[in-house]
């Protein structure tokens, strides 16, 4: 959002930070796609046709992060003018986000930086100039999220997140939760975002019918525990009595989260500091896979500062071509393949993995289907006591797609821990799912 073509928009850290121009995705845009001023918006509009047409469904971005890392991004007609909004500015986003539902595309407020939160009073007992209310739900604050939700609302699909890395109080993330809640008419989900080692403390405060709050934006400190943290809030949130829609939007430390492509500018599995880091197929493994089979809702991609196209300066989505390719994968999967995944739920213990560790992840419904995720190749046993009748075993190969292949086992039965699942048709040390469904 931190776009050049955007009325009123400068970056407060010219220096470090320059605004964007999306200019590598102009050749994505398309004659009859939306423009406006005499052809301006030609390279964020491509940005968002590329990501759809790879089968990318989400993307995340800042509406305001005044005092932030970026410090270029505000919805007024100027940045410490919080009572005055910019229509012209506010207008052309509109034009972005009415384009990204056409093409499908899921629409992630974050509607604040850590750093507009007012974390810092404290020292010294000032207010954050740039934080709304001292992080209050008062006028400023009030009036940010009514003219958000009254000019953006009406979009399908969307989540109104209180903020990344959010450190208000648990009082104040509530009224602000209650609010939007009761403002915004077509019910979209609300989640928060906060830092890794305080997810516990912001939390376990709003799980149930202690807020209005209906999913989590998770981030951690490594992309390890990606699926143990998933499993861990949908299973929390579910024994509340109010399951949230979980999803991550942080996997990784903040030098590296997703890296680029092999082969992308030179990237060699090392960061700029030339440690050797993971590449894109263990986050394929361990963060797409690790989500999904934890019942979590998806992913969204955050690129780490020790890479060429990072959060603050990505403006190639390209970067991170082959990544896409495996999330259109995954998503095709469960289409394709009529995979009831709103009935499915974790089910790890029945492979020796109560720990929720990245050896082999399960998915599945009791007695009807079973998702078997081996990251690393291999075979795994599955306790199927509490299932009974007969079981058809296939697998789907999550790095090129297409059709369920016959391994060295088609059938299995209930009533039994079954010992093995057999090997996989081919790239025994390569990541396969075993899909084991009644027949």
């Amino acid at each position: 959002m931190a776009y050049a073509d955007f009325d009123g928009t400068v970056s407060g850290k010219r220096k470090n930070v320059r605004l964007k121009t999306w200019s590598p995705h102009v050749r994505d845009w398309r004659d009859g796609d939306p423009v406006w001023k005499d052809g301006k918006g030609k390279g964020l509009i491509g940005a968002v046709n590329y990501l759809s047409g790879k089968g990318c469904n989400a993307f995340s971005f800042l509406t305001y992060n005044a005092g932030g890392d970026g410090d270029n991004v505000w919805p007024f007609i100027h940045r410490n003018d919080k009572l005055h909004y910019d229509c012209s500015k506010l207008d052309q986003w509109g034009i972005v986000f009415d384009h990204a539902t056409a093409k499908g595309m899921y629409l992630h407020f974050k509607m604040q930086e850590t750093e507009n939160d007012d974390h810092n009073r404290g020292k010294g007992g000032n207010i954050v100039p740039e934080s709304l209310d001292g992080g209050d739900l008062g006028v400023q604050r009030k009036l940010y999220c009514r003219e958000l939700i009254a000019r953006f609302s009406h979009n399908l699909a969307l989540n109104w997140n209180l903020g990344e890395e959010n450190t208000q109080t648990t009082a104040q993330q509530t009224a602000m939760i209650d609010y939007i809640a009761k403002l915004d008419p077509y019910d979209h989900n609300i989640v928060v975002h906060t830092y890794p080692n305080q997810q516990d403390k912001v939390y376990r405060p709003l799980l149930g019918n202690k807020s209005s709050l209906t999913g989590t934006s998770l981030q951690n400190s490594h992309i390890k525990t990606t699926h143990e943290q998933t499993v861990k809030w949908v299973r929390e949130s579910a024994k509340a009595g109010k399951p949230w829609i979980v999803a991550f939007d942080e996997s990784g430390s903040p030098a590296h989260g997703q890296c680029p492509d092999l082969g992308y500018k030179g990237f060699n599995g090392r960061d700029r500091s030339g440690k050797k880091i993971y590449t894109q197929h263990e986050i394929r493994q361990q963060t797409l896979w690790g989500t999904l089979m934890g019942g979590g809702a998806g992913c969204e991609y955050y690129f780490g500062y020790q890479f060429v196209e990072n959060d603050l300066d990505c403006e190639d989505w390209r970067s991170r071509d082959k990544s896409w390719d495996y999330c259109r994968i995954a998503i095709e999967f469960f289409a394709d393949h009529s995979i009831p995944f709103w009935q499915m739920e974790n089910m790890d213990e029945l492979v020796g993995n109560s720990a929720h560790g990245n050896s082999r992840y399960c998915f599945g419904k009791q007695a009807d289907i079973y998702l078997i995720y081996l990251p690393n190749g291999g075979t795994s046993s599955i306790d199927l006591k509490a299932a009974t009748g007969e079981f058809r075993l296939r697998w789907f190969n999550p790095r090129v797609g297409g059709k369920l292949r016959t391994g060295s086992i088609l059938k299995v039965s209930g009533g039994q821990v079954v010992p093995t699942v057999g090997k996989p048709p081919s790239d025994q040390d390569n990541d396969w799912l075993v899909v084991i469904r009644r027949t």
